[in-house]
């Protein structure tokens, strides 16, 4: 059965509704950690719409997950003092179910749309004259009696969001006014976010905790703060309760979180890769089903910190371990594998292509 896109509408909600959990998850753009560039231009964006006292151009985040779109989205909300409504591309099949949502919105209001790049083509095409005119066309009946009825939606911001911006068609792309790419977080900034989290849930985190936590994050802030939290209830249950650099990594090694990052599909990825293919190169369907996952798994979840850390390579002929990789699992590269002759020092050189 299919989901009621409005029952995925929610408004935003203020900090005294929000479990303690999730009130890590900053308001303010000055609480927000990384993304300078993005900061700062998000900042004048939403000052010259305070200013003129109307709606700011429609905004598309990209990035890989984790990295903070839907909390830009709500800052966006929270610093216009609007009311946040939230949905998603794949729960939005229908025009009628856009209509819907649409036609629901109050003057002002931020409507963000995670996984935009997913929305069926007749609402996004629905989406474009809402964007564009702040109106839709709802085609009532069918054949030669069916007609369009006009309705004007009030003046809103759209906040799209995608993990995947090269799926998103062209006239869509070309109706947002801002496009920011958001990137992955350097470890001093993980630090940071650390810090703050530690603060707010009453963790007692050392410097070199925070360190050791950030090191294995992936430059992402979710890995980060859930990390966080496991080697916390480490900590209050195993130890004296402060994070230290001992106990975070007794912890992470408990969660099979490596020093690396790698967890436990990350690794078995690798060691197919070099246990049973001999290095690679080997296809992206074949390495999937000998980890037994699905293949958008792999390519989705895993790959991108493997390439990116130099432990993989995506070549014209498949996927290939890199010598970084060969000494991660604690096996002696072969001469002719990528990266061999270079030295590595753990996090590797190479970061492959796109192929």
């Amino acid at each position: 059965m299919t989901e009621d896109p409005q029952a995925l509408v929610s408004a935003y909600a203020e900090p005294d509704d929000v479990d303690a959990e999730a009130s890590v998850r900053p308001r303010r753009l000055a609480e927000f950690v990384g993304q300078h560039r993005v900061r700062e231009q998000l900042e004048l964006l939403l000052a010259g719409a305070r200013q003129r006292g109307a709606p700011p151009d429609h905004i598309l985040l990209s990035g890989p997950p984790g990295l903070g779109k839907t909390t830009l989205a709500m800052i966006v909300a929270a610093e216009l003092e609007s009311a946040l409504r939230i949905t998603s591309g794949p729960a939005i099949e229908r025009s009628g179910d856009l209509a819907a949502v649409l036609t629901s919105l109050g003057p002002g209001d931020v409507l963000f749309i995670d996984e935009i790049h997913r929305i069926a083509r007749p609402a996004e095409e629905l989406l474009y004259s809402a964007m564009e005119d702040f109106r839709v066309d709802v085609v009532v009946g069918k054949g030669p009696g069916a007609t369009a009825i006009p309705l004007d939606v009030e003046p809103f911001t759209l906040v799209g969001a995608t993990t995947r911006s090269g799926l998103l068609t062209g006239p869509m792309r070309d109706r947002f006014g801002f496009v920011a790419h958001l990137d992955f977080y350097a470890p001093e900034e993980l630090r940071q976010v650390l810090d703050r989290a530690a603060r707010i849930l009453g963790v007692r985190l050392t410097s070199d905790g925070a360190v050791e936590i950030a090191d294995r994050s992936r430059g992402t802030p979710r890995i980060a703060n859930r990390l966080l939290r496991r080697v916390r209830d480490y900590a209050e249950v195993r130890a004296d309760g402060v994070v230290t650099e001992q106990i975070a990594a007794a912890a992470l090694s408990v969660y099979d979180v490596d020093d690396l990052g790698l967890d436990r599909l990350d690794r078995s990825v690798l060691s197919a890769l070099v246990e049973s293919f001999g290095g690679g190169p080997v296809g992206l369907s074949t390495l999937a089903v000998a980890v037994g996952e699905e293949r958008d798994t792999v390519e989705e979840v895993c790959e991108p910190y493997l390439v990116r850390s130099g432990l993989l390579a995506r070549t014209p002929r498949g996927r290939v371990a890199t010598a970084a990789a060969w000494r991660h699992l604690g096996r002696t590269p072969p001469a002719d594998s990528l990266g061999a002759s270079a030295p590595v020092d753990g996090q590797g050189d190479l970061f492959g292509s796109d192929t």
